[in-house]
């Protein structure tokens, strides 16, 4: 995933930024949830990260996802994906006719697309669009030791709102994701002065729970509710802390197994009356498939079999939330 860098001219930062609000939106304090996103109402949809089925052509992928019982495909579209953005316009035609040929109505994929007058960029969302797909993840983003935090995210809010327009002009949902690290969105604090308004369409959240717990930690709730209403597409996966070679790490689990109370997330996610496109991650060890591997040490069907585990598990849960 390519990570974004701002080239630091002070003269253009400047005139580009001077006017660019970083105000948080403030929401009606009766109900801060009023604006949360509903995009469908055709009940759960799990889609599973393409990344895990990497040792597998788009027909095989595609039955495969089926077959085990996921409602599409989030497709990766980005270097070393399914779709390499080079040849966007003769491969995903081709991915999304075999999704199409097992029943599977994939809207999502996953990109390092962060600007839309790139050339290769504006060809990946262009292609994605007539293609019907509807949500993207975006590239990541960085805080360059040049400039500070606060500069950065002034120069952010003015690529996404270039972003959002070129969403908007394609009928595309952008969406970036928190992730847990050094990154632009970690805190998740720092992600409503750069996103658009939260009543935005076209450009927001991809809320990751495992990482805004990792982040988060006892907080995570509050992290919730403040980015509600920019929730525009789900990413689920389970972690736990533990000690490797002599640190303390997050090691990923299957889902129930780790540190996320998933009974109490989906609980707010309907009381948010949160519904959209959810990405299923399985980040745990599948014999290299958890990273992408085009060839893996385990049977195809243990794979499977985990990834049939990890659905049920989520769609068994999200039934008994209340």
């Amino acid at each position: 995933m390519a990570i974004y860098k701002p080239q630091v001219s002070r003269r253009n930062f400047i005139k580009k930024s001077s006017s660019a609000a970083l105000a948080v939106p403030l929401f009606p304090l009766s109900d801060p949830f009023s604006l949360a996103t509903n995009f469908f109402n055709e009940g759960l949809q799990v889609h599973l990260f393409s990344k895990h089925l990497q040792f597998l052509g788009f027909d095989d992928m595609a039955k495969a996802a089926a077959e085990i019982g996921f409602d599409g495909l989030d497709l990766t579209v980005r270097p070393k994906g399914h779709v390499l953005p080079e040849n966007v316009e003769r491969d995903l035609p081709k991915a999304m006719e075999a999704m199409k040929k097992y029943g599977l109505k994939s809207k999502m994929m996953t990109t390092n697309v962060l600007n839309a007058n790139e050339d290769l960029d504006r060809q990946v969302l262009e292609t994605a669009s007539k293609l019907g797909i509807t949500h993207y993840r975006t590239g990541w983003l960085t805080y360059p030791e040049e400039l500070s935090i606060q500069e950065s995210q002034e120069k952010y809010r003015e690529l996404f709102k270039e972003l959002e327009t070129a969403n908007k002009e394609l009928g595309l949902i952008g969406c970036y994701q928190n992730h847990a690290g050094n990154h632009v969105g970690a805190p998740i604090w720092d992600l409503p002065p750069i996103l658009p308004s939260p009543d935005s369409k076209h450009l927001g959240s991809q809320y990751d729970i495992r990482h805004a717990v990792v982040e988060g930690g006892m907080s995570w709730e509050l992290d919730l509710r403040y980015i509600a209403p920019y929730i525009r597409s789900i990413v689920i996966k389970d972690f736990k802390w533990g000690m490797e070679e002599g640190k303390w790490k997050p090691i990923n689990t299957p889902l129930g197994e780790g540190m996320i109370d998933f009974g109490r997330y989906f609980s707010l996610l309907k009381k948010y009356k949160i519904n959209v496109p959810i990405s299923l991650h399985l980040e745990y060890d599948l014999g290299g498939a958890e990273h992408g591997a085009t060839e893996i040490t385990i049977d195809k069907d243990e794979v499977f079999a985990k990834m049939k585990k990890d659905l049920t598990f989520l769609k068994d849960t999200w039934n008994k939330a209340e």
